[in-house]
């Protein structure tokens, strides 16, 4: 039996680590550009597949395509974790769980009719391309962005508990004004679905009021909808600019705080001159 020797083994783990995970290397950009065209062509293909003249007639070509990108990528996913520095930390981290999930449907597909659709998910591997093509700025506003929401979350909870008991409330009010006239009022639950399609300014239109009380009612609630659609939009807003206003004013050499104006002269909370006005006019 041919019995590799560790030093070997190393090496390849290593050249395979570089090749994987790292886009500064000709061959590292070579591989995952590649991966990007193939997943393109997966998404595709899954596409294309829902298509029933397009499928009837590539039948076969179609699912040999799709198999073998999944046996490519299921071996990548293998070495992947077998080249990885710390196993447990990738197969747990955002990448490494998208990259099990391209896979997964696939395999479903032959205990579960449907689910092989799902592999438009790995759409999701195309995340990389920012890292690939080194836009780091890209993801650095990404995570700014989602820092702002995460702080902005106990105020958007707030908002939407609000907009829950009121949308309860409009369709209770709807069903007592139209249900008894209008069938599509028939119950307060389908109030309630008329009021958040309404509220949204979706308006599908297959429930509608009848009564001049329940138009009016209904007008009413269209309006505030574009009233309540600024609300999330604005609290967003106001914290990425305090976030960005903090992020890029002056720290101060004396206690080092950076909560302050851009056009500030003094520290507001030690009252030192800042760094960067010491030598204005």
């Amino acid at each position: 039996m041919l019995k590799i020797p560790p030093e070997k083994l190393r090496k390849w783990r290593k050249q395979l680590y570089s090749i994987i995970f790292r886009t500064d290397t000709p061959a590292g950009k070579a591989f995952d550009i590649g991966l990007l065209v193939v997943i393109l062509f997966s998404v595709l293909m899954a596409s294309l597949e829902s298509i029933s003249t397009f499928s009837r007639q590539f039948a076969i070509a179609i699912k040999v395509a799709e198999w073998f990108i999944t046996v490519c990528f299921t071996i990548e996913y293998a070495l992947r974790i077998y080249s990885s520095r710390n196993r447990r930390k990738y197969i747990l981290s955002f990448y490494g769980i998208i990259d099990f999930l391209s896979i997964l449907p696939s395999y479903l597909g032959l205990f579960i009719n449907g689910t092989q659709y799902f592999v438009v998910i790995r759409s999701l591997r195309l995340l990389r391309i920012f890292r690939i093509l080194q836009l780091t700025r890209f993801m650095d506003e990404s995570a700014f962005l989602a820092m702002a929401v995460r702080k902005s979350l106990d105020k958007i909870l707030v908002f939407i508990n609000f907009i829950f008991i009121l949308v309860i409330i409009l369709g209770s009010l709807m069903y007592v004004v139209e249900g008894g006239v209008n069938h599509s009022f028939s119950n307060i639950p389908r109030s309630i679905y008329w009021a958040i399609v309404t509220i949204t300014t979706v308006g599908y239109g297959d429930i509608t009021p009848i009564t001049l009380t329940g138009q009016m009612i209904s007008a009413v609630i269209m309006l505030l909808g574009y009233a309540i659609i600024a609300v999330p939009t604005g609290i967003v807003t106001s914290e990425i600019i305090f976030r960005k206003r903090k992020k890029t004013s002056t720290v101060c050499s004396q206690c080092g705080s950076n909560d302050h104006e851009q056009d500030a002269v003094f520290c507001k909370k030690c009252g030192t001159i800042l760094p960067d006005k010491k030598n204005s006019p």
